[in-house]
Order: C-alpha cells, then sequence, then structure tokens
C-alpha cells in the first residue's frame, strides 16, 4: 500500500520493544486519514455514496425505516446503521425517540463528556531535502509534555512528506460541550469552528519542537499548514448503554466513544462492522423485526466486553500524559512495570479481532490466538452451507 508509512515497535516505556507484529503477524502503519478514506471510498460503487447530507427525522414502521434529510430528500430501507460519530444524528433521533417513550436510560441522556480538548493539523507535501525526517524509513513520532503548561503536543511523519501535528490542552475537570460553551463564549459555535482553531494557534505557536532543520516551534509547522486542515475537537469519552431500537442500530464512536490516546477507536470501529455484518448476514432470508433485535442483541453481547476493555485502556494510556501527580505517579509505574506485565497488557489489546465469516477464511497470525467470535462462527457455517449447496454436481 503506497499510502502508509511503518510506524516503530511499540515501546512501552520500558526500554523494551513490544513487537504488534509477533503478536498479531500484522505489522503497524501509518496512514493519513484522508487517504485511508480514499482506499475505502474506492471499493463502494460510487451512486452508492451520497455528500452533503444530513440526517433530520428517522422514522420506523413494522417492516421499514425511513430518513429524512434537511434537503427534503427521503430514503427508506430495511435497517439504518448509524456510523456518524460521537455526535451522531442517528443515534439523537433514535434516543429522542426511546426518551418520549420513556425507555431511555439517565445514562444516556447525559451529554459526553471530555477533559480534553485538541487542536491538530497537518502540513502540506514538503521536501524532504530541507526537511530531513522525512527521509527516516520509521515513522517518527514526538510528543513534548508541558512544563509549567497545561498541554501535550506531538508530531507525526507520514508517507506522503508530510507533518501531522497536535495539541492536547488539558482542562482542568470534566466538562461537556454545552458546559464549555457556556463557560467561553455565548455563541455555541465560537469554541468548535475556525476562529476557535486559529486561537488555539496562535496560543500555542510558541510551544518547542524537535524536528530541526529550522523547524523550532510548533508555529514553523501551524504556518506550513493549509488552514482548512486545521481543527479544534473535544476529545470526548463515553459508553452508551443503548446501541440498537427496532430496525436502527449504531456503530463506532456513535455508541462508544474511546479516547484517541489508547488509539484503538477507529479499530474498535472496524470490528463491530466486522461482528454486525456477521450478524445480518446470519438473519434467514425472511425475518421480523424480532429477529433483527436478537441479531443487533448478539452483536452488542460480542462487542461490548472488548469495547470496556478498549476503554480503560484508553484512559490508562491518556494518564501518561497527564501533567500533576497523577500522570507523574502513572509514568513512573509504567516505566517500571515488568516486561511480562507489559506484553499480558498488549495480548489483552490484541485478542479480539473477529473477521468477516461471509468470506473466505484466511489463517490465524501471530503469536496471540484471538478470541472466538461467536458471530464469525455462525456466520462461517452457513457461508459454508451456502457454498457446498451451491456447488456443481457430479453426474
Amino acid at each position: 500500500m503506497k499510502t502508509k508509512k511503518p510506524c516503530l515497535s511499540m515501546t512501552f516505556l520500558s526500554g523494551e520493544n513490544i513487537h504488534i507484529t509477533n503478536s498479531t503477524g500484522y505489522s503497524d502503519y501509518v496512514v493519513s486519514r484522508s487517504k485511508l478514506y480514499d482506499l475505502l471510498a474506492d471499493q463502494i460503487p460510487p451512486e452508492k455514496l451520497l455528500f452533503g447530507k444530513r440526517v433530520q427525522t428517522v422514522k420506523q414502521t413494522s417492516e421499514k425505516v425511513l430518513v429524512q434529510t434537511e434537503d427534503g430528500l427521503s430514503y427508506e430501507g430495511d435497517i439504518l446503521v448509524g456510523a456518524d460519530g460521537a455526535y451522531s444524528a442517528v443515534r439523537r433521533r433514535l434516543h429522542e425517540t426511546l426518551s418520549n417513550e420513556g425507555r431511555l436510560s439517565k445514562g444516556d441522556k447525559e451529554d459526553l463528556p471530555f477533559s480534553y480538548t485538541c487542536l491538530f493539523g497537518q502540513t502540506k507535501v514538503l521536501d524532504p531535502e530541507k526537511v530531513s525526517i522525512l527521509k527516516k524509513p520509521l515513522c517518527q513520532f514526538l510528543t513534548t509534555l508541558g512544563d509549567n503548561k497545561p498541554y501535550t503536543w506531538a508530531t507525526l511523519t507520514t508517507r506522503q512528506n508530510t507533518i501531522s501535528w497536535l495539541v492536547v490542552h488539558h482542562l482542568q475537570g470534566v466538562e461537556t460541550k454545552s458546559i464549555h460553551n457556556h463557560n467561553h463564549s455565548s455563541n455555541d459555535n465560537a469554541e468548535w469552528g475556525p476562529y476557535a482553531a486559529k486561537a488555539m494557534c496562535d496560543q500555542t505557536r510558541g510551544f518547542p519542537i524537535s524536528i530541526g532543520d529550522g523547524l523550532t516551534t510548533l508555529g514553523d509547522i501551524i504556518d506550513l499548514t493549509p488552514p482548512d486542515l486545521i481543527s479544534k475537537v473535544a476529545l470526548e469519552e463515553k459508553v452508551f448503554e443503548t446501541w440498537y431500537s427496532g430496525r436502527v442500530v449504531l456503530m463506532g464512536d456513535a455508541c462508544h466513544k474511546i479516547s484517541p490516546a489508547g488509539a484503538q477507536g477507529a479499530m474498535n470501529a472496524m470490528h463491530d462492522a466486522a461482528v454486525l455484518a456477521n450478524t445480518l448476514y446470519a438473519l434467514p432470508s425472511v425475518y421480523s423485526v424480532l429477529d433483527l433485535s436478537t441479531a443487533f442483541q448478539e452483536y452488542k453481547t460480542e462487542r461490548l466486553p472488548p469495547i470496556m476493555e478498549s476503554f480503560k485502556n484508553s484512559q490508562l494510556m491518556g494518564k501518561t500524559i497527564e501533567r500533576g501527580l497523577g500522570g507523574t505517579v502513572t509514568r513512573f509505574l509504567m516505566q517500571h512495570k515488568p516486561d511480562w506485565l507489559w506484553r499480558l497488557i498488549l495480548k489483552g489489546m490484541v485478542k479480539s479481532r473477529p473477521l468477516a465469516g461471509w468470506l473466505e477464511e484466511v489463517p490465524v497470525r501471530g503469536s496471540v490466538v484471538p478470541n472466538v467470535s461467536a458471530s464469525e462462527v455462525k456466520a462461517r457455517a452457513i457461508f459454508k452451507q451456502r457454498a457446498a449447496e451451491a456447488a456443481p454436481v457430479s453426474l
């Protein structure tokens, strides 16, 4: 894959590299998010992709689900999968309906909490002859913890000869967007739009970086970054209780928003997709809403335990970049834990690796045998049965 760049072996601050490749049989690579989107989009017929749509209403019947978008158009289907992010419009519509019916839990009514905000961007393509760090074959991920500043910042090189960068602002406590907006401005968009991104750029321009070749501060990198590639976001953390109802089901950040500190959010969304696809593949040719509820519950039952483990691991990794006593203690413990314990942690991170049971089976790789995926086993049995039934009969 020409868009990827190999990543250094995972090092848990203990001095010894712990190879994910050995555990899973696959290497770690750094890929630009936009390039990943392009790779995924290339697998889908263009007529199946509709851009610039905003979900306005979601209505269900016993036989169909109807989605109306803000442009006045309507779309009908058997199932609606809400994979539209942390502030999912599909989830909001689903939860509104359940709340009106008195069926939504108290926890699901609460806003997404966060303790950090993040500014991030990606530079234009740079000349490796002028920025020599780009010549290195492995991705260079350089992180700095602020001294007497409530910030952590990092830079990351890519295969496209760009530098991705981010600045994390450690807040004094847990907030939600409604509280944050109230505390900082009367304008709900002021803290999250282009103005807010520029303001945070101005606040952090002087932070030092270790790239070299005249790039000594974040400001030098910011100046090389197109404004439309700079954003400010909140780093929310929450696992919702309600993942589905009727013909609507959620996946990815729409039902579990995990801190990016553990770098497991996108992975878990992909695993959601595999398990959900397996359960849908195993549905009977004619199915009812009850059949869908059973399938969706099987999907949630399989995915919730690894999601909660990732959630806790990501919170732990997030503490390593915290300032203050908590962060200091966490970093000390991580630096002095024995390697066998790190290997045990890594095993827990990679043991959930569900595959699509409705495709040709691929051999298991790596030293860590993955957990048995109930949905994969079920889909695999049906796949083999259908393949046998479709095979030509010798006379």
